[in-house]
Formats: structure tokens, C-alpha cells, sequence
């Protein structure tokens, strides 16, 4: 017998609970490192003996064995090592094919330690296949004893977490990245992150947790799984992350949005931030291939993707940030279209998925959600460029759409108009820029101010936040969230100097005809008082200028003047509103002007008012249960009188002539537009549109005024021209099939002349060749007329010469 197979024998004891033999497993150490060459011969003997002992159900033998491999391999790294390594996962190989889950912790074990050595020569030719499924399989264990089943699953994980390191950085094994592997191996352990929370769900008791504290197999599986993404290069990430979303989608794990949002969390701040975008891609594309399910697991996606989101935005978003916002804009236009049409593609057949529409609100509130909270994370330069992209996407009628046509008809196009108002409001929160003529050009501003003009009070509310989120710069909007007659040193409110370069936007004025306007809706309610007060407030804060001031206040006589006007429809409420608005303005700007005896008007009036007419101040209208009067036909001490306020603040510097000039708001086409509602209106509209525009304006008359009557006596008047134009035709056809040739030749020889002619004027006024010099030549009957003469013989003064 060779001595290596004595030596091996040696190691054996007679009875196996004594276990291995030190001092002679010492020797066949001794002469496995004198004798490399033999290692190989070593391993082999070795795995004989263990395979036979397993076939004979010794597995104290089986133990002694894997002890012994186990040393020899932590002991012997020359060249000879990779043939002794084959022995040494055959055996391994073996343990795990064992129905005893003691063999195969053993094994996994052994494994493990082999997985943690470093070799020094690479091995061309070994294979993990077997051992990335096996290992699969025990994650998945389903042993009837759950202790068992815990350490089998265990070690499956381990087993794992060895594969990847002994593979994962040896370019000439397998790669471990392939979608084969990673299949098998994310499912694995995302199994037993979802396991391991139903389990710790259950709350054991404290002792029990101590004791188990160091063997949780959730904080196992997480520490493996993020090993597993913190070695993931750039083009591996799409294959680590693949497998998340199949498993997420095969188990409905979606909708429960916890257990998502966690896989998520955990790949976020494992991978490299530099390849964050990458899977930012990966969810934007998941999000468009589940267009057509349901609502809940939509929302699901959109949850974890502003989970991830969020934290991608902390790193490298890359190019993906407009992809981010299209792909969500996309899907708030698909959620509104299922909820008007009730079904995913738009039919109501049988069979057809209907949709619930408290689903897809909650998905629409999401995507909202996640539109804002990811634009919070995004530089002002960014934040800017999205607010313009959204401002894009809003469908404004008679104007192409950026988004597609909605198949729901005006309803849905007005619900895409919320809702991408919504997405506004949400991004612009917190919004401030030292800069306002780069962040905000007149491309989003006008706009944002024609949606002010709309007849739907939702709309004009949604426009009126976006504004106060815009011109708050200084946290000021939340100050003026109660409307009231009170001491404004108690709010505390942070004044700042005129920003020219806001005013160079001229839309300050634009501003002031929106407040206005807004303010004669009949539509218009509480909140839009409260919002229009705040516009008021923030824009004598953050804008404190003395012509911005001046403006103001004309604006808010103005105001006044509207509440009291006969001529125009405004409800009880509605007047009694815009008086209580323009008294607590007028409270507020009076106070910020510290001019005493502006101050002593503006509170002499408010004194009448609580002891008179209570229900001209906020505090009796802006409340839930509002107690008013008609206020049509107000005077006297009631009213905030222009003269007293003009002669009050001239004393001050103030520009009197302005102050005493009542403010009158510009109506443009852009007004007229929105609040068009007949086709007359539009034919009447058209008509001054085009005699306005005309190059004969002078010479015009005033254009007609189109009236009922008028449009009846032209229907009536057309059916007569019909029959003459019938005629008229008829006797154009009868006279070239009758008439003689030389007629026809002579009549369409006429009107040839006739047409060249008028060319030969058209070009005598529009070629005329200019003035010579050389004066002009008198023509035969004593007119002068104009010679050409070419420029190579005009004769010029000699001054005119260089």
C-alpha cells in the first residue's frame, strides 16, 4: 500500500466519536507539503473513502473526512491545489445530493471555508452550475421541523454568498452575472427576506431574541444580498435588478408596496451611486409594461419608484430625469383615461377589466406625489426645465397637444389639465431662485397666467398656488394662510428688497389684471379669496418697491369699486367677499407703509364696518357658516375713500398723480378667448379681428355687429344667391356649346389682354428701377417720365465718389 493511502488511513479512528486523529493527521499534513505532487493522489483517496462511508450510513467517518479535507486545504496553496480542489467539491458535491440536512450543512459548510481562500492560480475548467441550484434549492427548504428548515435555508444562503465571491471577481469562471444565475440566485433570497419578516411579524420574546439575534436569517440574506449588488459592474446591474421585478410581479408583492419599497431600498444603497439611473430605467420601463393592470400594482411601481428616486437623486441621475417626468405624466394621462372610459382599452365588452375608479385616484395621487418629490431633490437649473416640460404637456384647447388626444373627450382633457396643475403645485413647493428671469422665462409664466382665466374654479385655484409658490421666496405664504384684521408684527414676515429682475418679466402687471379678473368670477370661492390675498400679501412682501405699492392700492380700490358695481353679476357672497379681501389687504399694506395717517383711514373704516356692517370684514365671510347682506349700494364711512388715501400717502413722497388715477384692467384677446361660449361670439370676434388687423383700417368702416336677426336674413339671403349663381352657370355653359368660335376666341382673347395688362402694372410698381441721378426726360405730351439708365453710366458728384 503507498504511504500516502497509510497515512490517510492513520487518521481514522476505530471508534469515529473519538474523532480525527491529531498527531497523524499532523503527519499527512507534513507530507502533503513535502510531497505537493501527492495532493492530488491525497484527495482522491480521500473521497473514496468518503463516498463509500456515505453509502454505508457511517457519517462519523463522513465527518472525520471533511475535517480532514478541510485542514489539508487551509494548509497547502502551491500549484498542485486545483486537482486537489476537484476531489475537494466532488465530496462536497456528494454531502449536498444527501437526504440528512446534516450532510449537507456539512458540506455547505466546507464549502464556505474553501469559498474564503484566496488561490493562488486560476482553474480553467471547474464549474458552480450545481452548486448555484443547490444552494437555490435549500433557500427554498420545506422541512417539517422549522429549526431544521431554518439552518438548511441558512445554509443555502451562505452557500450562495460563497459561490458569488469564489466567481464573481475570477474572469475565467462562469460568469455568476449570467441571467441563468442570477434567476435562480436573487429569487433565493429575496424568498427569504419576504419569509423572515411573516416570521419576525410574530414578535418573540426577548430571550429568544437574544439568543437568535446573531442567526437571523433576514440579516443574513440582506447582507448577502447586498454583497451580491455591491460587486454588480455597470452592464450587470440590469440582470441583478431583472429577477427583483419578475419575483416582485410573480407574488403580487406590489400591491403591499412594504415589501417592494425594502428590495428597493436595499439595491439603492448597495449599488454604486454612478449606475443609480440604471435602475431608475429599469422601474420607468416595468411601470410602461404594466400600463394595462391593474391600479393598485401601478401604484406600487410608483411608490418604489419615488423611493428610488429620491435616493438616485442624492448620487448620478443621469440622462434619465425628463425620462422620468414623460414616463409618469404619461401614466397620469392613461389613469385618467381608464377612469372616465371604465376599462383598459377603452370598450365595455364582456370579459372587459373593469376599472375602479377610487384605485386609479390613488394612483393618480401617487404619481403626484412622486412627480414632487423627486423634483424637490433636483437642482434649481432642473427644477426649472421640468416645470417648463410639465407647462408643455398641459393640453390647452384649440392649441396641438403635446400629450396624446385623450380618448374621454373634454372631461378627460380637463382632468389631464388638473392633474398636470397638480404635478405643478408639488414641484414648485419650496421653489426659490435668486435668478427669476432665467428660472421662470415668459414661456412658462404666460402660459400659466391664461390658465388663471378659465371659467373652472379648480383650475384657476390650482394656478393661484403655483404662483404663491413661485413668489415666495422667503417662507412668507404660510403667514397668510388666515385671512383677518389683525396686528401683522405678530406674523413676523421677512420684507425684501424690489427685484428688478422679476419686474423685468413685465408680467407684474399681468398679475394685477389676473387678480382682478379673478376676483369677478362668480365661480370663485373661500379658498380663492384666501389664495388671492395671500398673492396680495407676498407680492407687497417679497416686491417692496414704491411703485408696486402705488399699484396695489389702485388695485384694491378697484377691487372695491367692482363689489359695488350694478353692472356686473356677482353674486351676495361673492361682493361681500371682495370687500372683506380689500379691507384686509388694505390692513396689511397700510401697516407695511407705516404712513400714520394712511393707517388712521384704514382702521376708522374697519371700526365702522365691525360695529355696522360686520359682514364686510373676514372674520363674518371667510368661516364655515358666513353670515352677509347685499352689499350693492354701499357709501359713507364704510367704504375706503381714494381721496383720503391719495391725500394720506402723497404727504409721504408718494406719487400722487398715480395714486389718484383708478385702476382699470386691460382686456386682451387672451380674455375674450376664454370666455367665448357662443359660436356668435366667435363670428363676432373674427370680424373685429380682421378689420383690426386690416392694412385699410382707416378707410374701412366699423365692423357690423352680428346679431341674430343678421345670421337669419343671411341663411334666408343664400338660398336666392344659390339660384342666381345656378343661372348664372347656365348660361356660361349654354353660351360655349352654342356661340360660334370666333365669338369664344374673341371673348377669352379679351380677358387674356385684360389679365396681362394688370401684370404688366403689377410689375411696373414693383420693379421699378430707382431714381437716376441723371434727372428725368419729358415724354411727348409734357409729363416727365422716368429713364432707366444702368449704374455704369450714372454720373455721380464728385462728392459722392471715394
Amino acid at each position: 500500500m503507498p504511504r500516502y493511502k497509510r497515512l490517510v488511513d492513520n487518521i481514522f479512528p476505530e471508534d469515529p466519536e473519538d474523532g480525527l486523529v491529531k498527531a497523524n493527521m499532523e503527519k499527512l499534513t507534513f507530507y502533503a507539503l513535502s510531497a505537493p505532487e501527492k495532493l492530488d493522489r491525497i484527495g482522491a483517496y480521500l473521497s473514496e473513502r468518503l463516498s463509500r462511508d456515505v453509502a454505508r450510513h457511517r457519517y462519523g467517518y463522513v465527518c472525520i473526512a471533511m475535517e480532514a479535507l478541510d485542514q489539508l486545504l487551509m494548509a497547502c496553496h502551491c500549484q498542485s491545489i486545483n486537482l486537489f480542489v476537484e476531489s475537494f467539491l466532488k465530496m462536497v458535491r456528494k454531502l449536498l445530493e444527501s437526504d440528512k440536512p446534516s450532510l449537507q450543512i456539512l458540506g455547505t459548510n466546507s464549502f464556505v471555508k474553501f469559498a474564503n481562500i484566496e488561490e493562488d492560480t486560476p482553474s480553467y475548467h471547474r464549474s458552480y452550475d450545481f452548486f448555484v441550484s443547490r444552494f437555490s434549492e435549500m433557500c427554498h427548504s420545506g422541512y417539517e421541523d422549522p429549526d431544521i428548515r431554518t439552518k438548511i435555508r441558512m445554509a443555502g444562503i451562505k452557500g450562495l454568498q460563497g459561490v458569488v465571491r469564489k466567481t464573481v471577481n475570477d474572469e475565467l469562471q462562469a460568469n455568476i452575472w449570467d441571467p441563468q444565475h442570477m434567476d435562480k440566485i436573487v429569487p433565493s433570497l429575496l424568498f427569504n427576506l419576504q419569509s423572515g419578516e411573516r416570521t419576525e411579524s410574530r414578535s418573540p420574546s426577548p430571550l429568544q431574541a437574544s439568543e437568535k439575534e446573531k442567526e437571523s436569517p433576514v440579516e443574513l440574506t440582506e447582507r448577502c444580498f447586498r454583497e451580491l449588488l455591491g460587486r454588480a459592474a455597470y452592464g450587470n446591474i440590469k440582470n441583478a435588478v431583472t429577477p427583483v421585478l419578475m419575483h416582485l410581479d410573480n407574488h403580487s408583492l406590489w400591491e403591499g408596496k412594504t415589501f417592494a419599497v425594502r428590495c428597493f431600498k436595499i439595491i439603492m444603497y448597495s449599488i454604486q451611486s454612478q449606475h443609480s439611473h440604471l435602475v431608475i430605467q429599469q422601474l420607468l420601463g416595468h411601470l410602461d409594461a404594466n400600463s394595462k393592470n391593474s391600479a393598485t400594482v401601478r401604484a406600487g411601481i410608483v411608490e418604489v419608484l419615488l423611493e428610488a428616486a429620491a435616493i438616485a437623486a442624492s448620487g448620478s441621475v443621469g440622462p434619465t430625469v425628463l425620462e422620468v417626468f414623460n414616463t409618469l405624466l404619461r401614466q397620469l394621462r392613461l389613469s385618467v383615461d381608464y377612469e372616465l372610459t371604465g376599462s383598459y382599452d377603452g370598450s365595455t365588452n364582456i370579459g372587459t377589466k373593469i376599472i375602479k375608479a377610487h384605485e386609479e385616484r390613488q394612483l393618480q395621487e401617487a404619481v403626484i406625489r412622486t412627480i414632487g418629490s423627486f423634483a424637490n431633490t433636483l437642482p434649481t437649473y432642473q427644477r426649472s426645465e421640468v416645470m417648463l416640460f410639465i407647462m408643455g404637456k398641459i393640453p390647452v384647447p384649440g392649441i396641438h397637444l403635446t400629450l396624446p388626444s385623450s380618448d374621454s373627450g373634454p372631461e378627460g382633457t380637463r382632468m389631464i389639465q388638473v392633474m398636470l396643475l397638480k404635478s405643478l403645485v408639488q414641484v414648485t413647493a419650496g421653489f426659490q431662485t435668486t435668478n427669476m428671469l432665467t428660472a421662470l422665462p415668459s414661456s412658462f409664466l404666460e402660459p400659466l397666467l391664461s390658465f388663471s382665466l378659465t371659467e373652472d374654479p379648480e383650475v384657476r385655484l390650482l394656478v393661484l398656488q403655483i404662483l404663491l409658490s413661485l413668489i415666495d421666496r422667503h417662507d412668507n405664504r404660510p403667514k397668510f394662510a388666515n385671512m383677518s384684521i389683525s396686528d401683522i408684527s405678530v406674523l413676523k414676515l421677512k420684507v425684501d428688497k424690489f427685484d428688478n429682475l422679476f419686474r423685468l418679466l413685465n408680467n407684474i402687471p399681468q398679475l394685477y389684471r389676473h387678480i382682478y379678473l379673478g376676483c369677478k368670477e362668480e365661480s370663485s370661492g373661500r379658498e380663492h379669496y384666501e389664495a388671492l390675498f395671500a398673492l396680495l400679501g407676498l407680492l407687497s412682501v417679497e416686491l417692496a418697491n414704491e411703485e408696486v405699492v402705488v399699484d396695489l392700492i389702485r388695485l384694491a380700490l378697484a377691487l372695491q369699486d367692482l363689489a359695488l358695481s350694478t353692472d356686473e353679476a356677482l353674486p351676495v357672497y361673492n361682493r361681500c367677499a371682495v370687500h372683506a379681501l380689500v379691507a384686509a389687504y388694505l390692513n396689511l399694506i397700510c401697516q407695511l407703509t407705516t404712513v400714520p395717517a394712511f393707517c388712521q383711514h384704514i382702521h376708522e373704516v374697519i371700526e365702522v364696518r365691525q360695529k355696522e356692517s360686520p359682514y364686510l370684514l373676514p372674520e363674518a365671510v371667510f368661516v364655515d357658516s358666513p353670515k352677509y347682506v347685499p352689499a350693492e349700494y354701499l357709501e359713507g364711512s364704510v367704504l375706503f375713500l381714494q381721496s383720503k388715501i391719495t391725500e394720506s400717502l402723497g404727504g409721504s413722497g408718494y406719487n400722487t398723480e398715480r395714486l389718484a388715477t383708478p385702476y382699470v384692467p386691460q382686456y386682451t384677446e387672451e380674455d375674450r378667448l376664454s370666455k367665448r361660449k357662443s359660436i356668435g361670439e366667435t363670428i363676432s370676434l373674427q370680424v373685429e379681428v380682421e378689420s383690426r388687423n386690416s392694412p385699410e383700417k382707416e378707410e374701412r368702416t366699423p365692423a357690423e355687429e352680428i346679431t341674430f336677426e343678421t345670421l337669419k336674413n343671411a341663411i334666408v339671403d343664400s338660398v336666392g344667391m344659390e339660384e342666381q349663381e345656378r343661372e348664372r352657370r347656365r348660361q356660361v355653359v349654354e353660351k360655349f356649346q352654342k356661340a360660334p368660335f370666333e365669338e369664344i376666341a374673341a371673348h377669352c382673347g379679351a380677358r387674356a389682354t385684360q389679365l396681362q395688362s394688370k401684370l404688366n402694372q403689377i410689375f411696373e410698381i414693383t420693379i421699378r428701377p430707382p431714381p437716376s441721378p441723371s434727372g428725368t426726360i419729358s415724354s411727348g405730351y409734357g409729363q416727365s417720365q422716368s429713364r432707366s439708365v444702368p449704374i455704369y453710366e450714372m454720373k455721380f458728384p464728385d462728392l459722392c465718389v471715394y
